[in-house]
């Protein structure tokens, strides 16, 4: 089982593909294969892989608890032909300051991080550091390693407590810099084919088009609200091709295998421009 992620080792994104690799059935590996999990340089990439068959799976955030959506993983999802997310996982992000031993916080004069990091952290960094150049990177790991390779010792990387191995001369700071303790991010396995859906789950994921006319989106959820399913999250995404027009992502508490959900998702494909299922799951599955 290969699991594709955004890279390198010690992401938060690599901590979910472990818990999902650990779940993953491996017993059909076939002679002279093992299980993995696979960094790639951005989320472009980690979809590429899945599609081209490169990987079993793919493991990518999909909404943080500060943040909202990872718009440009909503959008790859949605761009994709046939990739659906299967399961889904909750990782607790606690974020902590790395810097040269004994450098006071007011001479650090550049950031290295993942631009959510940067923002989830933005209280501390104003009042510590008012100064300092917040430098974005393509993943926490990453901001990391441009962190240490300034031999001025001015630099520093914000990554996850869980970070092991943390160069010599380097400390972590002991306590989360988040601007919210409670901070969590939703991740999402990605697989291809349609038949790696769950027969049942908890929750299921899709996307739709209203017609741009009055009263259309409220049409959408009265469709919903008539088969009693409650939704747990929407949000918007313009239509890259259609000015003005808006795709709606959603996610409810519903069984995909039930007959409720079924003839919820044909009457929605009869009354909207596109309708798309993205994936089912289980809660914490």
């Amino acid at each position: 089982m290969k699991i594709a992620f955004l890279g390198p080792e010690g992401s938060y994104s690599n901590l979910a593909g472990l818990s999902f690799l650990k779940t993953e059935a491996t017993a059909q590996k076939k002679k002279g294969e093992w299980d993995e999990c696979i960094p790639f340089r951005n989320f472009p990439e980690v979809f590429s892989a899945l599609d081209s068959g490169k990987v079993d799976c793919a493991v990518v955030p999909i909404e943080n608890s500060l943040q909202g959506g990872v718009l440009q993983n909503l959008d790859l999802l949605q761009e994709s032909e046939d990739l659906y997310a299967v399961k889904e996982t909750v990782i607790h992000i606690d974020h902590r300051l790395v810097y040269k031993e004994g450098m006071e916080l007011s001479q650090i004069g550049r950031v290295y991080s993942h631009r959510q990091a940067l923002d989830q952290c933005s209280v501390f960094l104003t009042k510590e550091m008012p100064f300092a150049s917040l430098r974005e990177t393509e993943s926490t790991a990453f901001g990391l390693s441009r962190a240490i390779e300034d031999d001025t010792g001015k630099s520093a990387g914000i990554v996850g407590a869980h970070t092991e191995n943390i160069r010599k001369g380097f400390v972590m700071s002991a306590e989360s810099i988040s601007d919210e303790k409670n901070n969590y991010t939703h991740f999402l396995l990605i697989k291809k084919g349609k038949e790696n859906l769950p027969a049942h789950s908890d929750r299921v994921y899709f996307s739709a088009v209203c017609p741009h006319r009055p009263g259309s989106l409220l049409a959408l959820l009265q469709i919903i609200a008539k088969y009693g399913i409650n939704m747990t999250k929407i949000e918007s995404r313009p239509v890259k091709k259609q000015v003005g027009d808006y795709r709606f992502f959603i996610e409810a508490d519903c069984d995909i295998g039930s007959k409720e959900v079924e003839e919820m998702l044909a009457e929605i494909k009869a009354n909207t421009l596109e309708c798309k299922l993205l994936g089912a799951y289980s809660k914490n599955a």
